[in-house]
């Protein structure tokens, strides 16, 4: 796949460097050893999809370059920019899109305008509408649901405020009443992302 052709070219561009592989169609153990050996230095750069944007904690991580950006949601690219600059030493997320796409350039920039995850799911939703920023086309859900939700700012922060005095009080959602949450992984690695 894209993963593995890239690994091999920066291979060879970064030799005599270590570089590392991961992405989704390793088995979990497969990748918790790619981390362990990144984590511990053994590995100096890493080569991944988007399996690396949620759950992956490297503090001395610093640099990560993103290609073909414009493919991906703003919201996505801000989980992933996110796996960077948890320690203390400056750190650089390098989106790359194509010179002559100038709406992705126009629509990229604001990224570099904010760290706000919700200021950027709210550009995301609305210059791509819900399918799109969800990961999947959902031609057949009214848009208008959306259009009302995103219209009505204040209800969208009252929501992510009571997000965050959840996960500060909760942060393994371990009350009762958050079980459904808790059974769900992903969507609480998710939420934890987008609060950072």
């Amino acid at each position: 796949g894209a993963a593995t052709k890239g690994h091999e070219e920066w291979s060879k561009l970064l030799a005599p460097c270590e570089v590392g592989l991961l992405h989704g169609r390793m088995s979990a153990e497969e990748k918790e050893e790619v981390m362990k050996r990144f984590r511990a230095g053994k590995l100096d750069a890493l080569v991944s999809t988007t399996v690396i944007e949620v759950g992956i904690d490297v503090p001395n991580a610093t640099v990560m370059f993103i290609h073909d950006a414009g493919r991906f949601g703003l919201a996505q690219l801000h989980q992933l920019r996110g796996r960077i600059g948890r320690g203390a030493h400056t750190s650089y997320c390098v989106l790359f899109v194509d010179d002559k796409d100038e709406e992705n350039r126009q629509r990229l920039a604001i990224m570099e305008e904010t760290s706000d995850g919700f200021q950027i799911a709210e550009e995301d939703l609305r210059r791509r509408g819900p399918g799109d920023v969800l990961g999947h086309a959902q031609s057949g859900q009214a848009p208008l649901l959306f259009g009302e939700l995103l219209a009505d700012t204040r209800l969208v922060r009252l929501a992510r405020q009571l997000a965050e005095r959840t996960l500060d009080e909760d942060p393994q959602l371990l009350r009762p009443a958050l079980a459904v949450f808790r059974d769900e992984p992903v969507v609480a690695e998710k939420a934890q992302a987008m609060m950072q």
